[in-house]
């Protein structure tokens, strides 16, 4: 009901009578059928095109609802004529069913935003990616034995600034299901984004290159990763998520091939893990360099959480030709504040630092987990980690003074 107030809001603002064609872009209106067979890309880029080009202020193009259209690869481009455009989505977007659709196309997304600033998508429908086609085989033809592909994004944004994402319902993505590179200044809020806990690499939100980015008050459940944090990103704020189920929030994998990525003024408040594969978590690869520095968990509580809290530099999931070298991530400044909570697992803190790097400043304070086994006792685990904790259990008397 909040997102149909917010919808009708903006649409008085913009659409002075809520009829004024200069400033509202109804997609039915450019040749849409909202059948949920029917391609409706070609309606969509027209409209799309035209509240683009519109000079008025803030230009609407509208997603009716009680319609769900079918979309197949499209990129939305800027940038636009006006400071700062509306996507109101009250109906359904859904991708093709079958993966030939994307010949053709860059097989990396299925919609995309590039150069747009000023852009707020809002409203109370529905991105249904229909990913289940691309989860036991994201290569588009059959490959070659070892090869490994990547199935498309469903959303990407990408070098758009001012943005505002709310109130959507993002479902079974191809792959991740929204992904901020190269962004400034970007809010997101209200959203609940889920798939399978078997669905593979189906993170919810996936941020890199980006910087000051408001992240509240959602449900995310999926088969990845809740939130990721890459390289180049920094003062990103994450408040009020419910995770689970999934791999928790991380920071990395940084450093992969030796690259240089940095991370900094992460900061993670209010969030609820329920049955999550790991907690809060910060993985890196051996041989890169940069740093992960200044790095908060603040008011988390964790419910039969695997793995609640892991600072991982030694990360390599394959298992295979896993290096162990002299370069590394500095990993720094790192606090965990009033977090409590329960484990599948005993061991409910690992902190495996790098071998001649190693973490500098890690702080706990007020933590308490426990596992959820009778009988069993938890524990920590450092390696090479130095800071200090007060008001926690399991002691973490392994950190270095």
């Amino acid at each position: 009901m909040q997102e149909l107030l917010t919808i009708f809001s903006i649409l008085c603002i913009v659409t002075p009578g809520l009829s004024n064609a200069a400033t509202s872009f109804n997609v039915m209106n450019y040749g849409a059928t909202g059948d949920g067979r029917t391609d409706d890309s070609t309606a969509f880029l027209k409209a799309w095109r035209a509240a683009c080009e519109a000079t008025s202020r803030n230009p609407s193009l509208v997603v009716p609802a009680n319609k769900t259209f079918l979309l197949k690869p499209v990129t939305f481009s800027g940038p636009c004529k006006s400071s700062s455009i509306y996507v109101l989505i009250s109906g359904n977007i859904v991708a093709p069913n079958n993966k030939l659709a994307w010949e053709g196309y860059h097989i990396n997304r299925w919609l995309a935003f590039t150069n747009v600033n000023g852009l707020n998508i809002i409203g109370s429908g529905t991105i249904n990616g229909r990913g289940s086609a691309w989860w036991s085989q994201p290569c588009l033809y059959k490959v070659a034995k070892g090869v490994t592909c990547k199935g498309p994004a469903a959303l990407t944004f990408d070098r758009c600034n001012s943005l505002v994402l709310k109130g959507l319902r993002h479902i079974n993505s191809q792959r991740n299901h929204i992904t901020i590179s190269n962004c400034k200044g970007v809010t997101i809020s209200n959203l609940h984004i889920s798939a399978p806990s078997t669905s593979p690499n189906t993170d919810g939100i996936d941020i890199s290159g980006s910087s000051n980015i408001q992240i509240r008050n959602s449900f995310i459940g999926t088969g990845d990763d809740c939130i990721a944090v890459s390289s180049g990103s920094s003062h990103i704020n994450i408040t009020g998520i419910a995770c689970g189920p999934g791999h928790g929030i991380s920071i990395g994998a940084l450093g992969v091939h030796g690259e240089n990525d940095t991370v900094e003024e992460v900061h993670v408040r209010n969030c609820t893990f329920k049955g999550t594969m790991t907690g809060v978590r910060i993985k890196t690869w051996q041989g890169g360099v940069g740093y992960a520095r200044k790095i908060s968990f603040d008011k988390i509580r964790f419910i039969r959480a695997d793995s609640p809290i892991i600072i991982d530099q030694y990360y390599c999931p394959s298992g295979v030709n896993c290096k162990n070298v002299t370069s590394a991530i500095k990993i720094s400044d790192v606090s965990y504040s009033s977090i409590v909570g329960t484990s599948i697992t005993d061991k409910v803190i690992n902190l495996s630092c790098d071998q001649n790097v190693g973490c500098t400043n890690i702080q706990f304070n007020y933590v308490y987990i426990k596992p959820t086994v009778p009988g069993k006792k938890a524990y920590s685990y450092c390696f090479n980690a130095d800071g200090k904790y007060t008001h926690t259990r399991p002691l973490v008397n392994c950190l270095l003074p």
